[in-house]
């Protein structure tokens, strides 16, 4: 990757180098706004602004649903960020959380072909966060929350999912978790366990952390023990959030109450979702054929090499490494398959049916270095999407069978 070190005086203004190709390659942003339509003859123009699109907006006015099928909101996403946890670069602020949200649009174009609008918010106040969503949800099909911190980021998505009737889904959250979800079914089957019979250490109780927890126990994970920055996530402690203590309800089993480095002794999976470094003696300490879910980025919380000396199946969030865990997978396919039955919300079958469909993929190609697909493989979203539709339907939560693409 081209150094983002300080440049030289003659550009003392800008303290990064505007010249280099990571810059270059932003200049402009990396989003533009194409017609559908040639708009080169008087015709044309008559039939998609005035006058014909009066007869489109009257029809609108007199039966809401038409929307969805004469305007282009049944397949925009709203990529939604007030940069308060953006990437590894933690609270930058909307403007600089801009190019993040960008590149999100740009993948869901890639990777799926639906159209998103990047939009940053200059508030941190959860209620002027929601009420802004709400009132510009008209305009869109669904709302990709993204890098919101925690703890405000649940009660925004759960407040968010009860006002509209559209798909909301923060991505750190639940598409991370949908990912880790596959990954882990593939890497139980290589080292011979089911879902159940693992015992899982997380080190992380942010947004990911959280979202992984909860799914994992609803596929049947056998055991669960949370860390955070203060130590294992337990009944006794008297520091704990609304969200962290519902966890301490519903995980840790085995009670465990000291440090991380003591659960993992005899555990089966460290899913690491935080920045804090594991030991090779802690790795070292887990049970035989062990797997290792190493996620914090760019810095692993252990190297994979050092990983790979004691543990069977080792993952990370990088792409320098086999077994990426990344959400690429999961997101444009969930809002695909959403959007193709008219989902008025993305429930929890349709996020186990995504990370089932992702698992299948690669099914037949398993080792311990291939536990996930390629986010470059055409397979991918159109997989996804099949199962999360159909998941939909199943749920009630579908209006349509299909809607115009």
């Amino acid at each position: 990757m081209t150094s983002l070190a300080p440049a030289t005086a003659d550009t003392a203004l800008h303290p990064y180098d505007l010249a280099s190709p990571v810059f270059k390659a932003h200049e402009g942003g990396k989003l533009r706004v194409t017609s559908t339509m040639d708009l080169h003859s008087r015709d044309a123009l008559s039939l998609a602004y005035t006058p014909g699109v009066a007869d489109v907006c009257l029809a609108i006015a007199a039966d809401p649903t038409i929307a969805d099928t004469h305007t282009w909101r049944s397949r925009v996403v709203a990529v939604i960020s007030d940069g308060t946890a953006v990437l590894g670069l933690g609270d930058i602020g909307p403007a600089a959380a801009l190019p993040v949200m960008e590149g999100k649009s740009a993948l869901f174009q890639q990777f799926a072909g639906l159209s998103s609008v990047p939009i940053v918010l200059d508030t941190t106040d959860v209620e002027e966060i929601i009420a802004t969503v709400v009132r510009i949800a008209p305009s869109f099909g669904g709302i990709n929350l993204e890098d919101i911190s925690a703890p405000r980021c649940f009660e925004i998505e759960d407040r968010l999912r009860d006002l509209l009737d559209i798909p909301v889904f923060h991505d750190d959250q639940h598409g991370t978790a949908v990912v880790v979800l596959a990954a882990l079914r593939n890497a139980a089957k290589i080292t011979g366990r089911t879902l159940g019979d693992l015992r899982v250490v997380v080190s992380g109780a942010g947004a990911a952390g959280v979202a992984c927890t909860n799914i994992l126990l609803t596929a049947g994970v056998g055991d669960i023990c949370v860390a955070d920055s203060r130590g294992i996530v337990h009944l006794g402690r008297g520091d704990l959030t609304n969200v962290k203590s519902i966890l301490a309800k519903t995980t840790n089993k085995a009670a465990h109450s000291t440090t991380i480095e003591k659960a993992l002794e005899g555990a089966d999976v460290f899913l690491g979702l935080s920045a804090g470094a594991i030991s090779e003696e802690a790795i070292a300490s887990m049970a035989p054929n062990s797997i290792v879910f190493a996620l914090a980025n760019p810095v692993p919380e252990i190297h994979p090499d050092i990983a790979s000396r004691h543990a069977a199946v080792v993952a990370t969030g990088r792409s320098d490494f086999p077994n990426q865990i990344n959400n690429v997978l999961a997101f444009p396919g969930i809002f695909a398959g959403a959007f193709d039955v008219g989902a008025r919300s993305i429930t929890e079958n349709m996020k186990l049916a995504a990370a089932e469909a992702i698992a299948a993929i690669v099914a037949d190609e398993l080792s311990a270095t291939n536990i996930v697909p390629s986010a470059f493989d055409p397979r991918v979203a159109p997989a996804v999407a099949a199962a999360v539709a159909a998941a939909a339907v199943a749920d009630g939560v579908a209006r349509a069978s299909t809607l115009a693409r």
